[in-house]
């Protein structure tokens, strides 16, 4: 469970400080976009604040209840581990697209 945990605690840190250095490169914009048309419309938008804390709130509560699952399951902590990775490369995409954007 220890284990678990740090490893969560860590890639939640990793996305916050993603966003953070997100937040001072898009400073000037006061809302992001959140999801995109197949033709690349921005189809909703968010403000920054909240676009930016959007996943590393959302994998925060994710891995916090497999942290918790892992107590019952303790094999299942690769599962956690490519968790961990598909939300930082999903972030990593939504940054990516949003600086993309506004070129």
């Amino acid at each position: 469970m220890i284990t678990g945990l740090l490893l969560s605690a860590t890639y939640v840190l990793v996305l916050a400080g993603l966003s953070l250095a997100a937040n001072a490169r898009l400073h000037d914009q006061w809302r992001l976009p959140m999801q995109w048309s197949l033709s690349g419309r921005v189809n909703w938008s968010a403000p920054r604040p909240l676009a930016l804390a959007f996943t590393p709130t959302l994998a925060a509560i994710v891995l916090c209840a497999l942290t918790i699952a892992l107590k019952e399951h303790p094999e299942g902590l690769p599962a956690l581990a490519a968790t961990t990775l598909a939300f930082i490369g999903a972030h990593l995409l939504h940054l990516f697209l949003i600086v993309r954007r506004g070129r």
